[in-house]
C-alpha cells in the first residue's frame, strides 16, 4: 500500500484540505499508517497532477485561499481497483521482540522497566480506542454500511491493544512475579 491509498480512502470519506486531511490521519488513519504532514502535502500534489484528486480553491476573507480536496472520477476507480487485489500479509517487526531475545546477555531490570513503559502506552492506547467506540459506534450491531469499515478498523486496534496487554502481563508475570504493580 502506499499513502496515496490511505489519501484516496480518506478522501472518499470526507473532501479536505491538506491540513485537515494530516489532522485526520493524527487522529484516526494514522494510528496504524503513519504519515508526515510534509508526505501528505507532497503526495496530494502527485496526485493532483496524476488526476486522482482535485481541488477547489476556496477564497476566505483576510486569509490565504483554501484548496480543499476530492476524488475524482479516476480517483474513485484507483480506489475500487486497489481494494479488488489481496493484500500482502503484514510481517511483524519488532525491535522490542529482539530485545526480550536479548534478555540472557542484557540488563534483565532494564527490559522489566521496558515492558512497564510499553504496557502503561498499550493501556493509554486502548483506553482512547475504547472510548473512541463508545462515543462513535454506542450500537455496533447498528452500524450504517459506510461505518462498518471504520469501526472493523477501530475494533482490529482495540484487539491488538489487549493482546499487547497481555503479553506484557506474561512477560512481567514471567520476569517480575512478586510485584503486582502492573
Amino acid at each position: 500500500m502506499a499513502l496515496q491509498h490511505a489519501i484516496l480512502v480518506s478522501l472518499a470519506e470526507r473532501s479536505a484540505t491538506g491540513y485537515d486531511l494530516a489532522r485526520r490521519f493524527d487522529a484516526s488513519i494514522g494510528h496504524f499508517w503513519k504519515a508526515s504532514h510534509q508526505q501528505i502535502y507532497k503526495v496530494l500534489g502527485r496526485m493532483e497532477s496524476d488526476g486522482t484528486v482535485a481541488c477547489e480553491v476556496v477564497a476566505q476573507e483576510g486569509r490565504p485561499h483554501k484548496k480543499v480536496y476530492g476524488l475524482t472520477e479516476s480517483g474513485r476507480e484507483e480506489l475500487a481497483a486497489w481494494t479488488s487485489k489481496a493484500t500482502p500479509v503484514e510481517h511483524l517487526r519488532s525491535e522490542f521482540a529482539v530485545k526480550l531475545r536479548a534478555l540472557p546477555f542484557g540488563d534483565g531490570d532494564a527490559i522489566v522497566d521496558d515492558v512497564r513503559v510499553r504496557r502503561r502506552a498499550h493501556q493509554a492506547q486502548l483506553a482512547y480506542y475504547t472510548e473512541s467506540a463508545a462515543t462513535y459506534f454506542p450500537r455496533p450491531d447498528e452500524l450504517a454500511p459506510e461505518d462498518v469499515g471504520r469501526w472493523l478498523v477501530l475494533r482490529g486496534g482495540i484487539l491488538i491493544e489487549q493482546a499487547g496487554l497481555a503479553w506484557c502481563d506474561e512477560i512481567l508475570q514471567r520476569l517480575a512475579p512478586d510485584e503486582d504493580e502492573r
